[in-house]
């Protein structure tokens, strides 16, 4: 089953900090709901471990993702895959832009497609997109406190 999320985040630091924290494994590690685990393993590539629940169905992801087309301190692709055993499996990415907000902030917009298969798809298109739109918009409110602070 596809999906796609567009946004656009307003953010209290400079374009060179948000691009600093987006790339800091620490900081995302914090953001991301139900994350356990995110690791480097490159200079583009990280490895990450989450605890996600859709309705009924729980699981453990496990999975990669890659950055590509980066261009700093504008924006970047992220591209990953994940493995949640029975509940089934994610994959997709997204293209990730920064440009000057007003006050000497930053506004961050990003457009997101991915696809989601196994049980996880059984729940509904509309089940799905609910709890995606709660985990991104608790990632950057999340996000919004670290680089504030």
């Amino acid at each position: 089953m596809a999906m796609t999320m567009t946004g656009e985040v307003h953010l209290p630091a400079s374009r060179e900090t948000v691009w600093e924290k987006l790339n800091d494994p620490e900081v995302l590690k914090q953001c991301i709901p139900g994350c356990q685990a995110l690791e480097k393993n490159g200079d583009n590539a990280f490895s990450a471990t989450a605890k996600i629940r859709v309705g009924p169905v729980s699981a453990t992801f496990k999975g990669n993702v890659e950055l590509s087309d980066l261009d700093p301190p504008n924006g970047y692709k992220i591209t990953g895959q994940g493995e949640g055993g029975v509940a089934g499996f994610a994959k997709g990415g997204a293209v990730v832009r920064l440009s000057d907000g007003e006050n000497g902030g930053t506004v961050l917009s990003y457009d997101v497609e991915a696809n989601v298969g196994g049980k996880l798809a059984q729940l509904g298109g509309r089940l799905i997109d609910g709890v995606a739109k709660k985990n991104a918009d608790a990632f950057f409110k999340k996000f919004a406190e670290v680089v504030g602070s």
